[in-house]
């Protein structure tokens, strides 16, 4: 899923490229990916846009008269930006916004249609697509460890809850985590002070770095290649590589559609966690350390 680094740097893309720019066409591929009915979609036609902005893992392009056109991308969806009246894919397309420079393109992989779009007509209701979590850029300390703590979950969940904290997904969680050297599976009410204002300065630092490193690559061609795998990640999709750290091999926790990653060593004192699947298969033969 796009994250909060991948959102500015689409949205900066998009900056340079729409901004006063009005729309000529909107085209949908999928009629389900509009899940609002009102305003009609066709009130933007010829509408400049005057804004573009991120609102948690979503992308909004605003217009006179107060109106939003909200874009969440959910797991697979993407953006491409293509020349003018580009036809849209026809396995996974799902909407195109027709401008004079260009076309923005709405995709999705996979079988599953998690991706939406809504036309809101007032801040109002634009707030209503914001799940109400904290800027964890823009919050100092306190703030960031008070949302963490308005629920007593695990850290791993905490942080890619965006009620509690905006724009964090499975990724960046585990890079931050990784950085803060703190377990995934500590929760929210055992986090000191200490360890609370080291996993804060950890997220703005990793959500910081990567930023800055797509938006400056954003600023030279538009984002294709928005992936939350990527070579230079410490622990992400790491499972088994040695930990860029101390070597020792990254270890997962695979739940649902998702997986965790981390490195025993760094993070949990050499202490393996259960793997809800095998750990329950091998009973006692589930090796409780690194040692074993």
């Amino acid at each position: 899923m796009p994250e909060l680094p991948d959102i500015d740097a689409y949205c900066l893309a998009l900056s340079t490229r729409v901004l006063g720019q009005p729309v000529r066409a909107l085209r949908f591929a999928n009629p389900f990916v509009l899940r609002s009915v009102a305003p009609r979609p066709d009130t933007l036609i010829g509408q400049p846009v005057r804004n573009v902005r991120r609102l948690g893992k979503r992308i909004a392009l605003g217009f006179d008269g107060d109106l939003w056109l909200v874009l969440h991308l959910m797991i697979a969806g993407r953006l491409q930006w293509k020349p003018p009246g580009q036809k849209i894919p026809a396995k996974l397309g799902l909407l195109a916004v027709d401008f004079d420079r260009g076309t923005l393109l709405m995709t999705e992989a996979g079988s599953k249609r998690r991706a939406s779009v809504h036309i809101v007509s007032d801040e109002a209701a634009l707030a209503a697509h914001d799940p109400g979590g904290v800027e964890p850029l823009q919050v100092p300390t306190d703030a960031f460890i008070a949302a963490l703590q308005t629920e007593n979950h695990t850290l791993k969940r905490a942080l890619t809850n965006p009620k509690q904290i905006a724009g964090i997904g499975n990724a960046y969680s585990d890079e931050i985590l990784h950085r803060a050297r703190l377990s995934p599976l500590l929760t929210t009410a055992k986090l000191s002070a200490e360890a609370g204002a080291r996993l804060h300065h950890a997220t703005v630092a990793v959500l910081g770095e990567w930023r800055d490193r797509l938006c400056a690559e954003a600023t030279a061609a538009w984002p294709e290649k928005v992936t939350a795998f990527r070579p230079e990640m410490a622990v992400h999709g790491k499972f088994g590589q040695p930990c860029p750290d101390c070597g020792s091999p990254v270890q997962r926790i695979v739940y649902a559609e998702n997986e965790c990653n981390y490195c025993a060593r760094c993070q949990t004192d050499g202490r393996l966690l259960a793997d809800r699947a095998l750990s329950k298969l091998l009973h006692d033969l589930w090796p409780r350390t690194l040692a074993e």
